[in-house]
């Protein structure tokens, strides 16, 4: 998992030249920012590199993704919470993850800690899709 996205956060320094550019932020959260880094499109997929930033007490807010994610915490502590409000997992500062498309629940990210949480998050998405859709709060 970890040499997967070692790989593409390399093919993305390789491969493309740093944007700077800021982003909308594609589901409704609190106290999150997020900044492109990188964009491509190889035949029917997109990947983008962001980089992600939640403030204490912040939250992504609940949605689900229609591509496969990989996350790594650069710093801080994210806590995952799945729709079924019984599963949660907690990443730590250079710890990895990976959403799978496939994954019927939605789930919500949230930095429950006192300093900042930054992820740096690589998205494949079927071209011309969204990176995040949104879902209602399933009340966890």
């Amino acid at each position: 998992m970890r040499g997967i996205l070692r790989m593409a956060l390399i093919g993305c320094v390789v491969l493309g030249s740093v944007s700077v550019a800021d982003e909308a932020q594609a589901t409704p959260g609190t106290a999150v920012t997020a900044r492109t880094v990188w964009r491509w499109t190889v035949d029917d997929t997109d990947y983008l590199l962001r980089e992600i930033t939640i403030a204490p007490g912040g939250s992504t807010g609940w949605h689900r993704h229609p591509g496969l994610v990989f996350g790594n915490v650069r710093e801080g502590t994210l806590t995952h919470q799945l729709s079924d409000c019984t599963t949660r997992h907690r990443y730590t500062a250079g710890e990895s993850l990976m959403e799978d498309p496939d994954e019927p629940r939605s789930h919500v990210g949230r930095n429950e800690g006192s300093g900042p949480l930054i992820l740096d998050v690589v998205y494949a998405t079927p071209h011309g899709k969204p990176i995040s859709l949104d879902v209602p709060d399933p009340g966890c």
